[in-house]
């Protein structure tokens, strides 16, 4: 069995060339989300597949930022709409800590990109144009204009002008780009006319104007000599971008078109992810709550046409779950539903991760750490302390003390932690948080929640006991006293957090110092 990824890499061994460039591509309109930035991990994942069966191969990223501003990305203010329609390039940096808007949003992304190994080459659209890259192409789309027009008017309910030209310049008068219309031309020499009304002339070799998109997509596949390309599914739409492009790129450019790999959107809690809106979630805020790999399991666990949607709030701890349970399928450390699975899960892993090690990395439950982080107050010696009385530990860390864990477990251990911490201050619903009241609180308890406790108090006070143990002597307790769960439980909460509901109760009861625990529970402090 081999994985999608693996599945496009040997199609792409099988065309004729001396090396393969992966494109991925982005517009840099606002905030690079995990949405509009699945072309860079995919372009990756596939370069590195290539690499591995011994073919050359490299991946690129081009920063579409020559295109025009369409709307107010968030959160910059309404007085950014007097740059609508001008390049993101020659937008201002909104906060003046960059060079420009540009710069501003695209920066993040490429920083984050470190924690995942991913090494791009990368380009520039606007420094394409004024470095004359494109000059040869604007010629041969200018001479060609007629024939580009027909390829377009198969696509189209209205067809374009006769003197349509596939070009965009920048107006003189206003910078703008998206509102000229280039309708003649005298060598390099574009005329045109602007909705603000103004009319000018522009020398393509100023750099100040670029080609129409789905004739500039197909200008760079040939210039970068792109032979696989990942991009969203609004492309690959029949009769779409991709599909006029590659007839551009074969009839036009005389260049075939690349591999095509389209992919769906992600969805944020079942809504379209928007830069205007502030609808979205970046590789950055990713990092904040998981380790990279997490992402590239969340990006390659499905097919790329297949949905996906993320929540970070508490579906984030059901998808970790799962991503911990597929680590411990790769190394044995736990059984799989059937070798189907396995053979599964194994390459889904394989090209998750950045580096594999040679045994599973050291895993605390992140679900159970939510818990041991509030009780710990932080403390990374007293949560392993309570990872260990709760049996939330591998087998040969049985007898391990904190100061015998060697530095990989120490990281992974302060990685996880400092996730956990991230995500309870910035996602975690508020029946998640808690913390342990210093002084009993003010709540009643009824005469049978009070004999609960003091039972309680007895049984803690007679063993330590597992959390599965104590477990089943609470519910010995239960029976005895012909009580409910949720009525004894909910002393348990009062009593220690002040609220109604909390964590597990045998492992919440377990994870605190018992003698605070004895005491509370009889009321002496």
């Amino acid at each position: 069995m081999k994985h999608w990824v693996e599945n496009i890499a040997d199609s792409l061994t099988k065309r004729d060339v001396k090396k393969h460039v992966i494109a991925s591509g982005t517009s840099i309109s606002g905030s690079i989300h995990i949405g509009n930035s699945c072309d860079v991990f995919i372009a990756s994942a596939v370069t590195k597949a290539l690499k591995n069966t011994g073919t050359p191969a490299e991946v690129i990223w081009i920063a579409d930022d020559y295109d025009p501003l369409r709307k107010v990305p968030y959160p910059l203010p309404e007085s950014y709409e007097k740059y609508l329609g001008v390049s993101y390039a020659h937008i201002p940096c909104p906060e003046g800590c960059c060079t420009n808007f540009v710069e501003h949003f695209e920066k993040p992304f490429l920083d984050t990109l470190e924690d995942f190994e991913i090494s791009l080459k990368i380009y520039s659209g606007e420094k394409m144009y004024i470095e004359g890259i494109y000059n040869d192409y604007v010629r041969i789309s200018l001479e060609k204009a007629l024939e580009i027009r027909e390829i377009f008017n198969q696509y189209r309910e209205n067809p374009l002008s006769d003197d349509w030209l596939p070009y965009n310049p920048i107006c003189e008068e206003c910078g703008r780009i998206n509102t000229t219309f280039a309708y003649g031309y005298d060598g390099d020499m574009v005329h045109y006319r602007c909705e603000c009304g103004h009319e000018g002339s522009m020398d393509i070799k100023s750099g100040r104007g670029k080609l129409t998109w789905r004739v500039e997509w197909a200008a760079r596949w040939k210039i970068l000599k792109i032979t696989c390309e990942p991009f969203g599914k609004d492309h690959a739409a029949s009769g779409g971008s991709y599909d006029v492009s590659s007839i551009i790129s074969n009839e036009i450019f005389d260049y075939l078109s690349p591999y095509p790999v389209p992919y769906e959107w992600i969805t944020l809690k079942g809504d379209a992810m928007s830069k205007s809106k502030g609808v979205f979630f970046t590789p950055g805020q990713w990092l904040e709550i998981g380790a990279p790999e997490t992402l590239n399991y969340f990006i390659f666990r499905s097919k790329p046409l297949k949905h996906k949607d993320f929540n970070p709030q508490m579906p984030f701890l059901d998808f970790i779950d799962q991503y911990d349970r597929i680590e411990r399928i790769y190394y044995g450390a736990e059984e799989p539903a059937s070798q189907k699975e396995e053979e599964k899960v194994r390459k889904i892993y394989e090209i998750s991760q950045i580096e594999l090690k040679d045994r599973i990395p050291f895993q605390a439950s992140y679900r159970f750490m939510t818990v041991a982080y509030q009780i710990a107050g932080g403390d990374i010696n007293r949560v392993f302390k309570i990872l260990k009385k709760n049996s939330q530990l591998p087998d040969y860390m049985e007898n391990l003390v904190y100061e015998d864990l060697s530095s990989d477990e120490l990281n992974q251990l302060e990685m996880r932690m400092n996730h956990v911490k991230n995500w309870l201050d910035k996602y975690a619903p508020q029946f998640v948080k808690f913390h342990v009241m210093k002084t009993i609180p003010e709540l009643p308890l009824g005469e049978d929640q009070t004999h609960f406790l003091l039972k309680l108090a007895d049984i803690l006070e007679k063993k330590d006991h597992t959390a599965e143990e104590l477990h089943d002597e609470m519910y010995n307790l239960l029976r005895e006293l012909d009580m409910k769960p949720q009525k004894a439980f909910q002393a348990i909460y009062k009593t220690i957090i002040g609220k109604k509901h909390g964590p597990r109760a045998a492992s919440f009861v377990l994870s605190l110092d018992k003698d605070f625990v004895i005491k509370r529970f009889r009321k002496e402090m």
